[in-house]
């Protein structure tokens, strides 16, 4: 269950970080209250993740998973460059991660 919990949350660390230009420095309301919601969400799963997981691994892994959505959604929906290096370095990411969650206590 910690493993969900810790995913979500980190899908949610996507959300906020891809967010924030429309927050523009947090002076529009919508999108910053969106944003905040979603910082609090993340960080609170995150939280909920660490009473059963190490919390080097729980933060390794939940700002590995944002760190990848954010690209992904760059590169998919906002144009950003799609080089082989930048997709070499994402499966590096992805293959730290996935080590992470097979080499660490499961939760419960």
């Amino acid at each position: 269950m910690a493993w969900a919990v810790l995913l979500v949350s980190a899908l949610f660390e996507t959300v906020w970080a891809v967010g924030l230009p429309r927050t523009d420095g947090f002076t529009r309301l919508g999108p910053s209250v969106g944003v905040v919601a979603a910082m609090v969400v993340s960080v609170y799963g995150l939280s909920l993740a660490t009473r059963v997981l190490p919390v080097g691994t729980a933060y390794a892994v939940w700002t590995g998973v944002g760190a990848l959505g954010a690209v992904v959604y760059g590169i998919l929906v906002l144009g950003e460059p799609r080089t082989a290096g930048r997709l070499v370095c994402l499966g590096l990411i992805l293959a730290g991660v996935a080590g992470l969650r097979l080499l660490s206590p499961s939760g419960h």
